[in-house]
């Protein structure tokens, strides 16, 4: 395989070659062989694997194939019809799995609030090798219901023959995480039933078998019937107390990086990819909600990692405040999103023909421009620092293809 680096320094001779090879790959609907081979690395699933299942098969192929890849997925995506799943996150624009968090608490939690006998049901959905069990033909007419040219399925469908057994590649990977949900009143669980079993006749339509010992129902019922013992707890503790951990562990090879006398920013570089991404995975999620306790004992460990970079590092606070007005902003302009009406803009400007809204207008701003000056007489002006300590929900909110 030739290496990346040659690839880049030579990008603008072999741009225009590699550009006639894709273009007549799928012309004729085939894939050359040294396209598809890979080198299968094993990744443990578990920290001490015992058994070959502990392993998860990742197929390195080479740099062309994988630009290749690129451009025919972005083809894929920007060819596929606006009428989609509103609540798939995955492979969708300014989606994420903090967004399908987001929305699953949101949404369970405003059930359990609207009624004392209210609960909800969430069946986790894992399927048994589910990359290994695509039928080519199957995936192919789905795609040609979907509208793609028959010319790119036959060069997807070839794509998935004659190689050797792992992950899919990327234009035709999906996601297997599923979670069915189920709001529940007055004890009815008919439609939860009846949307398991219709869930059970499409995985045996789409020859896809359940993963029985990773498949889990939960169920969150706050009320306090004797009847019923599910009543779980909802913090946040068991979560971070397993990222400080994890994180933790990194910072045995960030000292061992000083004793090496490397420079400051290679420091900084390395806590970033590592104990900082541990942090804030998924941190517009969770870090609001965590108890001080908890985010002390994560701050602990910023702190720990400051002393041996010695530089500088943005605290948790500032982070989880940073990104939840990011993720708002993003929201906001995406009127698809499913979490889009959970926000709505303060009004600015207001119509010539509405007096009463111009009144009404004034008002609000005069009593804030008192509440300021009172604020600025009692404690001075306000700064970033004290909002951060407010939760996300009261934040503001303002309004390439690869060669």
């Amino acid at each position: 395989m030739v290496s990346a680096g040659i690839l880049k320094a030579c990008a603008d001779q072999l741009a225009p070659v590699f550009t006639d090879i894709f273009n007549l790959s799928l012309t004729l609907g085939t894939v050359l062989s040294s396209f598809k081979r890979s080198t299968i690395v094993p990744v443990p699933k578990k920290p001490r694997p015992s058994d070959l299942n502990d392993y998860r098969p990742v197929a390195l192929t080479s740099v062309v194939m994988k630009c290749f890849e690129k451009l025919v997925r972005d083809f894929i995506t920007s060819s596929l019809p606006a009428s989609k799943d509103p609540l798939q996150f995955v492979y969708c624009h300014n989606h994420s799995t903090d967004d399908a968090i987001a929305h699953l608490l949101h949404t369970t939690l405003t059930h359990l609030d609207k009624g004392t006998g209210n609960y909800v049901k969430m069946l986790f959905v894992d399927y048994s090798s589910a990359f290994n069990t695509i039928i080519p033909s199957l995936l192919t007419t789905k795609l040609e219901d979907l509208g793609l040219h028959t010319s790119l399925c036959d060069w997807i469908s070839n794509f998935l023959t004659d190689r050797p057994q792992s992950p899919l590649p990327a234009p035709v990977k999906f996601a297997d995480d599923t979670v069915v949900m189920s709001l529940i009143s007055d004890n009815d669980e008919r439609a939860y039933l009846e949307e398991i079993k219709h869930l059970e006749n499409w995985c045996q339509q789409n020859n896809l078998l359940l993963n029985i010992s990773k498949t889990r129902e939960l169920i969150v019922d706050c009320s306090k019937k004797q009847e019923r013992h599910y009543q779980p707890d909802l913090s946040w503790s068991r979560h971070t107390n397993s990222l400080a951990k994890k994180a933790r562990q990194h910072l045995y090879h960030l000292r061992c990086l000083r004793d090496f006398r490397l420079p400051s920013k290679v420091l900084r570089n390395f806590y970033t990819c590592t104990i900082e991404s541990i942090h804030t995975g998924n941190i517009t999620v969770w870090f609001g909600n965590s108890t001080k306790q908890d985010r002390q004992a994560l701050q602990r460990v910023v702190r720990s990692s400051e002393h041996i970079t010695r530089t500088e590092l943005p605290d948790l606070q500032t982070i989880y405040y940073k990104w939840c007005q990011t993720k708002a902003r993003r929201i906001v302009k995406d009127p698809i999103h499913p979490n889009n009406r959970l926000f709505s803009l303060l009004r600015t400007k207001l119509a010539d023909g509405d007096p009463e809204g111009k009144q009404r207008t004034r008002r609000e701003e005069k009593a804030s421009r008192e509440v300021s000056r009172r604020q600025e007489q009692a404690e001075g002006s306000c700064t970033l620092s004290s909002l951060t300590q407010h939760p996300a929900s009261q934040c503001p909110v303002s309004g390439q293809q690869a060669r």
